[in-house]
C-alpha cells in the first residue's frame, strides 16, 4: 500500500472544498436512499464531517496502529445511530466514487486498490469492535432531572439514565436531546459515577451551535434523552496500579473531565486516608468563565489539592494573566507528576509543549482535544509536542 500516494491524493481532493461532501452525500443518498435516516434532518453542521474524517483517516492509514483503541471505540459508539455492518460498504463505495470524480485521470487502478484496502482496514476494525458488544445496549434512555445556567455561555445538565449506566471518570459520551433528533453532542461527565446514577454535564454555548443552544435554552427537567456508550481511556486513572500525583490543566469547559478525575481522587482519600497530590489549573479568556466554583468548593479544605486560575484576554484581571499552560509550566518542576490536559486544540498544543519544556516527559502528558488525530495538523502537533492525545469524536467519523 502506497501511503504517500493516499496522502497526496486526499490533499488533491480536499482542495475542492465544499464540493467534496456535496458530491459524496448526493452519491450516497441517490444510491442508498435508506441511508438518509442515519443522518440529522438538518445537514448544515454534518455536511462535511463524515467525508473529511474518512478522507483524513484512510489517507493516513499508516498511523492507524497508534489509535486502534479509538477506532474500536468509534465502531462501538456508532451503534447508537443504528449503524450496522451493511452500512460500511455503502459509505466506502460513495467515498471511492467521490475520489474518482475529483481525481480524474490520476485515479489509477493502483490508487483505487490502495484506497479500498485502507478503507477496509478501518471499517473492519470498527465492525469487529461493534460485533463484540452486540449483547449490550446501543443507547441508554434517560430523563433530565435538572438544568442550571452558570453564566452567559455555560450551563449544566443533569440526567438520570433509566438503567444502570457504567462509565469511568474522565470518559466522554454522546447525548441526544429531543429538540435536536439525531444530532448527537459529545460531552464529558463532570464527576465520577454517583450512587443515584445521575450524570451531570457542563455545556459551552458554541456560536451557531444548534445542539449547545438547544441544551442551554430549550431542554427542561422531564425531557427524555438518549446516551451513547462511554468512550476514551487517556483521561482515566488506572484500575490496576497506584495513581501518580496529578497535574490537571483545563481550558474552558475542558475542565469537566478533570473535575471527574478530581472527584475520584477525593473519594480515594476519603475511603483509604491516602492518595495522590493534585494540582489543578483552570484557564479562561474572561473572569466570568470560572463557572465551576460549586464543584471546586467542596474540595476547598483538601490538603492534597492546590488550585490556580488564569485569565488570558482581560488585562484588568487582578490575578494571574496569560495562558494557563505557561502558568502551570512555570510552577514546576513537576517531578513524578502525570499531567492531564483538556481543552481546545490550540490550548492543548501550547500546554503540552510548555509542560515538556518544563521537564515533564512526553509519555507522562495525556491530553484530549477537539480535533481529528489523523489530520496533518494533528500529526504535526503530536510530533512537536510528543504527547499522547485522544480524539474528541464529535469532529471525527461520528454522524453527529
Amino acid at each position: 500500500m502506497d501511503t504517500d500516494a493516499l496522502k497526496r491524493s486526499w490533499a488533491q481532493v480536499a482542495a475542492h472544498g465544499d464540493a467534496v461532501p456535496g458530491y459524496f452525500y448526493a452519491h450516497l443518498f441517490l444510491a442508498h436512499p435508506e441511508a438518509r435516516d442515519l443522518f440529522p434532518v438538518t445537514m448544515a453542521t454534518q455536511r462535511d464531517r463524515l467525508v473529511k474524517a474518512l478522507g483524513h483517516m484512510v489517507s493516513n492509514v499508516d498511523h492507524v496502529g497508534d489509535v486502534v483503541p479509538y477506532i474500536q471505540d468509534l465502531g462501538r459508539d456508532h451503534r447508537k445511530f443504528g449503524t450496522v455492518a451493511a452500512h460500511y460498504p455503502m459509505v466506502g463505495a460513495s467515498l471511492l466514487a467521490t475520489l474518482k470524480h475529483f481525481l480524474g485521470d490520476t485515479w489509477t487502478p493502483e490508487l483505487a486498490s490502495d484506497w479500498a484496502e485502507a478503507y477496509n482496514l478501518i471499517a473492519t476494525t470498527m465492525i469487529t469492535a461493534a460485533e463484540e458488544v452486540e449483547s449490550e445496549p446501543a443507547t441508554w434512555a434517560g430523563e433530565v432531572v435538572a438544568t442550571e445556567r452558570r453564566g452567559m455561555d455555560v450551563g449544566t445538565l443533569t440526567v438520570r439514565p433509566d438503567a444502570q449506566y457504567a462509565y469511568r471518570a474522565g470518559q466522554s459520551l454522546a447525548l441526544e436531546v429531543p429538540q435536536r433528533p439525531r444530532q448527537w453532542r459529545y460531552l464529558s461527565p463532570t464527576h465520577a459515577p454517583r450512587p443515584d446514577g445521575t450524570v451531570t454535564f457542563h455545556v459551552q454555548l458554541v456560536a451557531g451551535g444548534q445542539v449547545s443552544g438547544a441544551i442551554l435554552r430549550d431542554v427542561k427537567a422531564g425531557d427524555r434523552v438518549r446516551l451513547g456508550p462511554p468512550i476514551g481511556e487517556l483521561l482515566t486513572l488506572p484500575a490496576d496500579r497506584a495513581w501518580p500525583d496529578l497535574l490537571l490543566v483545563g481550558g474552558g469547559t475542558g475542565l469537566a473531565p478533570l473535575l471527574a478525575v478530581l472527584d475520584q481522587v477525593a473519594e480515594r482519600h476519603r475511603t483509604t486516608g491516602s492518595g495522590p497530590r493534585v494540582a489543578l489549573y483552570h484557564g479562561v479568556r474572561h473572569p466570568w468563565g470560572f463557572y465551576a466554583k460549586p464543584e471546586l468548593e467542596k474540595h476547598r479544605d483538601a490538603a492534597w489539592l492546590t488550585t490556580r486560575f488564569a485569565v488570558s484576554d482581560d488585562p484588568s484581571y487582578p490575578g494571574p494573566r496569560g495562558l494557563v499552560g505557561d502558568l502551570a509550566a512555570a510552577d514546576g518542576p513537576w517531578d513524578d507528576y502525570a499531567a492531564m490536559v483538556c481543552g481546545s486544540p490550540g490550548m492543548v498544543d501550547h500546554t503540552t509543549a510548555a509542560l515538556q519544556r518544563s521537564g515533564i516527559p512526553a509519555d507522562r502528558i495525556l491530553c484530549e482535544k477537539y480535533e481529528d488525530p489523523f489530520t496533518q495538523q494533528a500529526s504535526e502537533a503530536r510530533a512537536q509536542a510528543g504527547a499522547r492525545d485522544v480524539i474528541q469524536p464529535s469532529v471525527g467519523l461520528g454522524i453527529s
